[in-house]
């Protein structure tokens, strides 16, 4: 029997190099069909709204703080501001938090383009139960989980904004400051609604210590049965960019600005005269 010569050593190689590149190829490929951001919709916002769900807020608060946002996503100033960011739209997700150990992405994001992506959401809302309940208050813990979140979804927004609410402050470890500087270094800005129930300086707290980035502004209610109000006039504002002034306060004026309080240009101009936000 004739015995073919083996192969080369050269061949050998050269079939091996050859499989090794189609193996490397698939892999390149199949990766990039899962790498975040590879295949991202773009969004004019992505927002992360971070309801405060600590042991401050009991369950008729926490109700209303939700049954807030439902109404906010169905007024039509705050659809009219969705429709105004053009076919893009904006995405949004739900996280609570609680002290430093305890947050949820309590709904998922979400893509919101017109009113009945609106509603669509808002129903998701109503059926969002709450999902912790803890002891302390840390933003600190709030702002690192929310920042987290942009990294884990499929959209690719002009501007990142966290909008955080809450009736108290960071009462637990380390202060939010590093990580809303880290916020601000990535990108993201981080606005504030203050519920004043509890602390009627809450307010300047934030001002000085939580809000940062581009556009940062706090806004306040005096209880959570405001809320709605509230919420629905802040959103508008964070989805047109629209220029919106700092907190008054007593005494002599800030010696120079503040760059982490800076006011933003509307990014939509003329849709943000032509919206009545005086809710």
């Amino acid at each position: 029997m004739h015995l073919q010569p083996p192969s080369p050593p050269a061949k050998i190689l050269a079939r091996r190099w050859r499989t090794a590149r189609r193996a490397v190829a698939i892999l390149v490929l199949a990766w990039l069909a899962v790498a975040p951001g590879a295949r991202a919709e773009p969004v004019e916002l992505e927002l992360v709204l971070a309801v405060d769900s600590s042991f401050s807020v009991d369950r008729e608060e926490f109700d209303l703080q939700m049954k807030g946002l439902v109404r906010a996503f169905r007024d039509p100033r705050v659809i009219a501001a969705i429709r105004a960011t053009g076919d893009h739209g904006i995405a949004v997700c739900l996280v609570q938090w609680a002290d430093n150990g305890q947050q949820s992405m309590a709904l998922d994001w979400t893509a919101i383009h017109d009113a009945d992506s609106a509603e669509t959401f808002a129903r998701r809302l109503e059926q969002t139960p709450r999902l912790i309940v803890g002891a302390s208050t840390s933003i600190t813990g709030a702002l690192r989980f929310a920042m987290r979140q942009f990294d884990r979804n499929e959209f690719e927004g002009r501007r990142l904004v966290i909008d955080l609410s809450g009736d108290g402050r960071h009462n637990q470890s380390t202060g939010p400051a590093v990580q809303r500087a880290m916020a601000v270094n990535m990108g993201i800005t981080i606005n504030g609604l203050a519920i004043l129930n509890e602390d009627h300086q809450l307010d300047r707290y934030y001002r000085d210590h939580v809000i940062g980035g581009t556009g940062a502004f706090v806004m306040t209610t005096d209880n959570y049965r405001d809320f709605a109000s509230a919420i629905a006039r802040k959103l508008v504002r964070e989805i047109l960019g629209s220029p919106v002034a700092l907190l008054p306060h007593e005494g002599p004026p800030d010696p120079e600005p503040n760059p982490q309080h800076d006011i933003i240009v509307s990014t939509f101009p003329n849709m943000a005269a032509a919206l009545d936000v005086t809710f």
